[in-house]
């Protein structure tokens, strides 16, 4: 998969998931969220989900996970997605034509 693909499947998805989303809960992540609710006092259930997802993110980011998950599934990194070019675009890899080591030192 590359780049492009991967820029695909996101708009896909996030167009799929629109302003809102159902979620079920277990047993413990109902008890998580009700003491969450009750020490954070926020001004709703939501506000508490929407920093979770911030939270699950950055720390996915941080750890190097989600890199490894896109470089395994899109052969890309996070950097390469945000700038829109992978590494070898950046730099210039893909520029130059193939070197034929067989005629590279004849005249």
């Amino acid at each position: 998969m590359s780049l492009e693909e991967l820029n695909s499947e996101m708009n896909e998805t996030y167009a799929d998931l629109g302003d809102e989303l159902s979620v079920a809960l277990d047993r413990e992540t109902r008890n998580e969220l009700a003491l969450l609710q009750a020490a954070l006092e926020p001004e709703s259930t939501d506000e508490l989900v929407r920093r979770a997802v911030h939270m699950l993110f950055q720390t996915t980011v941080d750890t190097g996970k989600l890199d490894f998950q896109l470089r395994s599934g899109y052969d890309v990194t996070y950097d390469e997605y945000l700038s829109g070019m992978t590494f070898e675009e950046m730099t210039g890899a893909n520029a130059y034509p193939k070197m034929d080591d067989e005629r590279r030192y004849q005249f």
